[in-house]
């Protein structure tokens, strides 16, 4: 039988977009294709109708955050989020 992951195996990676925003749509095809290559889950959270995180990250979007800690904005680098995941 496959052991579980460990808390510090698992990552936590959200991705923050808003609706109309081609940056986003790029973003999410970047952590969909390296999350499902290296077999982990992700979560997309619009800010929309989240005012504290519009508020904080309205001029930075989309943003990524892996184990709620802001990793990477605007253009999501495929490379450095390989590398972020352990992969």
């Amino acid at each position: 039988m496959d052991a579980l992951p460990t808390e510090s195996e698992t990552k936590d990676v959200v991705l923050l977009t808003r609706p109309d925003c081609h940056l986003c749509q790029e973003a999410r095809d970047v952590v969909e294709r390296v999350t499902a290559s290296l077999g982990l889950g992700w979560a997309e959270q619009s800010v929309v109708g989240a005012p504290d995180l519009l508020e904080r990250f309205a001029e930075e979007l989309p943003v990524l955050l892996i184990n709620g800690v802001q990793r990477d904005f605007w253009v999501i680098d495929e490379a450095r989020l390989r590398k972020l995941l352990g992969g």
